[in-house]
């Protein structure tokens, strides 16, 4: 299925039916990073909505950095929901797709049920988890640089992409980039919502998240620590749950597909 989001295309999927569930992926995946949450979420008797993220997968790529702002993406989808009819939805993200969540748990607290963040905390505590935190975030910093960031990761067959990310899916993730300005358009993801000065001038003002949340991150988790998750409890007004992970790396959904759903399942009411 697609939807115009303001002259974007976004494809989604829908599976089930049942309380509705939101799964956004992060960079550089598409909706595919869910394929083992699908299944498993629709037989518990959910309606699972999946989209590809403006500039990933099958989606729209606009040209412009600016277009791939957290407010232009949670726009994309606002829309995909009024498209369904629904009204309210348990929203979970993995990587930038929890960046999205939390944004929508901010900005549109009415729309969302639950809210489950998976490697990404709050985007405060993530500021103020210091040092051993900015120093995972090296890359952010290459990926502000268009045309230097896309040859490192693309150059000798996408060597450095492969050895940085230890992505389970690389072969899969790389054809998807290798698309017509694809890796670019990914990569504006960070060129719009973290410029450097983000990192390091004065924190903004958020209201607290009212649902619901769950943040789980994992040990052997490459990019991010466990404070900007832990310390997530600060900013979420509602009930609040941690489940820390032993062992899996950064792509949790396929790396530890049924712990994931377990968790899910677990948090997630009907």
């Amino acid at each position: 299925m697609h939807i115009d989001s303001g002259g974007v295309e976004i494809e989604f999927e829908v599976t089930g039916d049942g309380p509705p569930v939101l799964l956004l992926h992060g960079f550089p995946d598409s909706g595919r990073l869910w394929r083992h949450q699908v299944p498993v979420l629709a037989e518990a008797g959910y309606k699972v909505i999946v989209p590809d993220l403006r500039g990933f997968g099958s989606s729209g790529r606009p040209a412009d950095v600016a277009a791939y702002a957290l407010w232009m993406a949670g726009g994309d989808i606002l829309a995909v929901l009024d498209h369904l009819g629904v009204e309210r939805a348990h929203v979970v993200g993995h990587d930038f797709g929890a960046a999205l969540a939390w944004y929508l748990g901010i900005s549109n607290p009415d729309r969302v049920d639950h809210l489950v963040a998976l490697s990404v905390g709050h985007p405060l505590s993530f500021r103020s988890a210091g040092l051993e935190q900015l120093g995972k975030s090296w890359y952010m910093l290459l990926f502000q640089f268009e045309g230097v960031a896309e040859q490192w990761l693309s150059d000798d067959s996408w060597a450095n992409f492969r050895t940085w990310s230890s992505h389970p899916d690389a072969d899969a993730v790389i054809a998807d980039l290798e698309r017509d300005g694809a890796l670019t358009s990914a990569l504006n993801w960070y060129r719009a919502n973290v410029p450097p000065e983000t990192l390091i001038g004065p924190p903004m003002e958020l209201p607290p998240v009212g649902a619901p949340t769950m943040g789980v991150w994992s040990t052997g988790d490459f990019a991010l620590t466990e404070q900007q998750m832990s310390g997530s409890s600060a900013h979420v007004a509602g009930p609040w749950r941690y489940e820390r992970m032993e062992g899996p790396g950064h792509w949790l959904p396929l790396e530890a597909p049924d712990e994931v759903t377990r968790r899910l399942l677990d948090f997630l009411p009907h």
